[in-house]
């Protein structure tokens, strides 16, 4: 694995020339590298973290946050992360695994009986590995909750009436619901709710206190990018969508400053200055193929790509040019945008 390793959090504007520079010599070119990305993907803004053993290297913001104010990207400006917000959730179900709490191989309606699906083998025998590496046989579903203000407990029940695609384990296809569902086991077990537990769990023992889980609180932030919509070859600025009820799925905010010590974590199988923050054991489950998502011949789309599948809440795949396997989660540029 390359020794150093970045983490991204873009949102789609307009390309700016102002950069923060590194000062680390190994990193020379890396502000000529990310305008380059900004002008291809006619985006305005990035920030970027970079850790090397464990250690923060260069954390940094190249481009505009607020493309009419001319306001520039910062190591704390705060975007909407997206799907990564799914890696915080499973780990929060990895960690109330370790306390003996629950057993994600035991069918999740032990722990959430409320859960309810079209068939009754999917009832009797889907797990919390299945939701968590997307193996549940239902497919996205995703005009179900996306821009819909109704609340966790509604969305939950709308799964029962989501018609399934696949058997249980059968096929790997993509799931908002499934996480927003281990949100909801997380405040079943707990008696708090999901927020509160990404607070006490994870944010304040990592010191992430430019992290936020809340639309409303994001644009609350003073340092934090505006979201964009392109109409031909011009960027509109609009409104967030409010995610909240979909919150364990995708509604965390954070900062390159922030999401370095995240990203240190995961290096240092769980642990953060010394202390376990969630068990080395999850860790290397996460990180691991709990389900192929497909393989094949490069095309040229993946040219190098052989081998694809997910862990918890981690995408992981083969390349072959790079000989070594490239951890990544997909990232949401703006919510207009969705993984295929």
């Amino acid at each position: 694995m390359r020794k150093l390793l970045l983490t991204f959090s873009v949102v789609f504007i307009f390309v700016a020339s102002i950069a923060q520079p590194p000062t680390d010599t190994r990193l020379k070119g890396l502000d000529t590298f990310a305008l380059k990305v900004l002008k291809d993907w006619n985006a305005a803004g990035v920030t970027i973290a970079v850790v090397e053993k464990g250690k923060v290297v260069y954390t940094g913001g190249f481009g505009y946050r607020d493309l009419d104010k001319k306001l520039p990207v910062t190591e704390n400006t705060q975007f909407a992360i997206g799907s990564c917000t799914k890696a915080f959730t499973a780990s929060m179900i990895g960690m109330l695994e370790k306390e003996g709490k629950l057993d994600i191989d035991k069918p999740v309606r032990t722990y959430l009986p409320e859960l309810k699906f079209q068939n009754e083998y999917t009832n009797d025998h889907c797990t919390l590995r299945d939701m968590m590496c997307h193996r549940t046989g239902l497919p996205r579903h995703d005009l179900s909750w996306y821009a819909s203000w109704a609340s966790r407990s509604e969305l939950l029940e709308r799964i029962q009436y989501m018609e399934p695609t696949a058997e249980l384990r059968a096929k790997w296809q993509y799931n908002n619901f499934m996480f927003m569902a281990q949100g909801v086991v997380i405040e079943k077990i707990t008696g708090k709710s999901w927020e509160e537990n990404m607070k006490e769990r994870i944010l304040i023992p990592l010191g992430m206190d430019n992290t936020d889980l809340s639309t409303n609180d994001l644009e609350k932030s003073g340092d934090h990018s505006l979201a964009f919509v392109s109409t031909d070859s011009s960027l509109k600025s609009i409104p967030y969508r409010n995610i909240d009820a979909m919150g364990p799925a995708g509604s965390v905010n954070s900062c390159a400053k922030d999401m370095a010590k995240w990203l240190i974590t995961w290096i240092n199988n769980g642990k953060y200055n010394g202390k376990e923050i969630f068990p080395s054991s999850y860790r290397n489950d996460a990180i691991t193929i709990q389900m192929a998502i497909g393989g094949g011949a490069p095309g040229a789309d993946n040219p190098d790509v052989h081998i694809s599948g997910y862990g918890f809440g981690w995408m992981i795949t083969w390349s072959l040019s790079c000989r070594t396997w490239w951890r990544y989660r997909w990232i949401y540029y703006n919510y207009r945008f969705l993984p295929k």
